[in-house]
């Protein structure tokens, strides 16, 4: 019994050190995916750049008219909220390992 155990031990492990590890290969049709992610990373990149300046703006109203400074932390959001977006690919791909 111990013997067959061990021939079966044997044939597992030589067929699982022939596996190579597959290259990841696209799926037809991914191409309009990944142009949809590259037109989504465009938009958010525009609109962390339209929000600095629209902070910025309003921050200098602020501090032109005397009012509350409420602005400081909108610009604190966005550039935040920029290093999020743009390094989130960074972050993926750490996370999956390529």
């Amino acid at each position: 019994m111990s013997m067959l155990l061990f021939a079966a031990q044997d044939t597992y492990g030589a067929v699982l050190a022939q596996v190579g590890n597959p290259t990841p290969e696209a799926p037809p049709g991914s191409e309009k995916i990944l142009q949809l992610v590259r037109y989504l990373t465009w938009f958010v990149l525009l609109s962390g750049i339209c929000g600095i300046v629209y902070a910025g703006g309003k921050f200098a109203w602020e501090k032109w008219t005397g009012g509350g400074l409420e602005s400081p932390k909108m610009v604190a959001g966005a550039m935040i909220g920029g290093v999020v977006a743009t390094s989130a690919g960074t972050i993926m791909n750490a996370v999956i390992g390529t």
